[in-house]
């Protein structure tokens, strides 16, 4: 797979698709947000963040079963991965190749996790990494400065508030490779279908278990919303809570940190100081007990196959990019 470099001339962020290229109606909702699509994350936001606080008094003592549960940690897991191998190390990154169906089954299970077409998603985190904690990041927590209150508004604005900004991010310049296959495009196009599939698998697997309307619901309820809610905001905590706090063991250009109690929820993501001083590893924990399910993946389909050419962090990879103990930042 070939990537589009990280770093781009100021030329080349402003220019637009060259001749031959897909044009915007290529990729879902193009460059920029209308209404309807803001008023449809509000309610995706809302929705799922409604269910997950009220899951803690629907647990206490009804509405939650093994099944439930079971359903909630496996499509968790599915569209996390599909987020943390897919779309991030491996679509944005290229921190391996992948087979053919590898390729597109990544795209789906990150599809899943309902965090918006595959395009989109790969061109606004290519544009983090050429701007990241600079002007031109698209969600840096340190956007309106260093003070409390402006770090507390920065916060917000890293979490969810940059979502609803109309989008600046070109496509065709972050993302050319992506908008150029066929199978890829289509998949991101067909965002509005992956998430029915993700919303809906849930209940009816929960109501086919159990062979019950009210077995449908509380599937559809801790399977589909809660699932969604704690994947997003763990998610949208890499890009808030990883920017603002955290060691940084490693030198980066940025105020990247790794923030350990995030790491078994975020796939190994919250080990954001590494992968921000070398962006292209596939693995991320890369330090004495930091665990990083997403690499132990992909080095399984490295020895099944499935992925090849993988970016491994070697010592003297790692050692080159470690700052002295007496930088270290907390």
């Amino acid at each position: 797979m070939t990537t589009t470099p990280e770093v781009t001339s100021a030329s080349e962020r402003t220019a637009s698709p060259a001749a031959g290229q897909a044009g915007p109606s290529a990729t879902l909702g193009g460059d920029s947000k209308r209404s309807i699509e803001q008023i449809t994350l509000l309610l995706f936001i809302t929705v799922p963040f409604a269910a997950l606080v009220a899951a803690v008094p629907l647990a206490w003592g009804w509405g939650v079963s093994w099944l439930d549960l079971g359903l909630m940690t496996a499509m968790y897991y599915i569209g996390c991965h599909g987020i943390t191998i897919g779309f991030h190390r491996y679509f944005t990154h290229g921190s391996f190749k992948a087979k053919r169906p590898l390729r597109i089954v990544l795209a789906v299970m990150g599809s899943l996790a309902v965090e918006g077409p595959l395009v989109r998603w790969v061109a606004d985190h290519r544009k983090h990494h050429r701007f990241s904690d600079a002007e031109g990041d698209p969600h840096s927590p340190w956007r309106y400065g260093e003070t409390v209150p402006a770090l507390l508004k920065g916060l917000w604005w890293a979490h969810i508030g940059w979502m609803f900004d109309e989008e600046q991010t070109s496509q065709h310049t972050y993302a050319p490779d992506l908008i150029k296959d066929p199978v890829i495009r289509r998949i991101s196009r067909q965002f509005v279908l992956w998430t029915l599939v993700s919303l809906l698998v849930p209940p009816l697997v929960g109501g086919l278990v159990t062979m019950s309307w009210w077995g449908a619901f509380t599937a559809f309820f801790w399977g589909s919303l809660v699932r969604v809610a704690l994947l997003h905001h763990v998610t949208w905590s890499i890009n808030s809570i990883c920017h603002a706090v955290g060691k940084r063991p490693f030198k980066s250009r940025d105020r990247s940190g790794n923030v350990w109690w995030l790491a078994v929820l975020s796939c190994g993501e919250s080990w954001h100081n590494l992968h921000h001083a070398d962006p292209t590893a596939a693995r991320h924990g890369v330090l004495r007990g930091q665990v990083d399910s997403s690499a132990r993946l992909i080095r399984w389909c490295e020895r099944l196959g499935w992925a090849y050419d993988v970016r491994w962090p070697g010592a003297e990879r790692i050692a080159a990019r470690r700052r002295s103990p007496a930088t270290d930042a907390a």
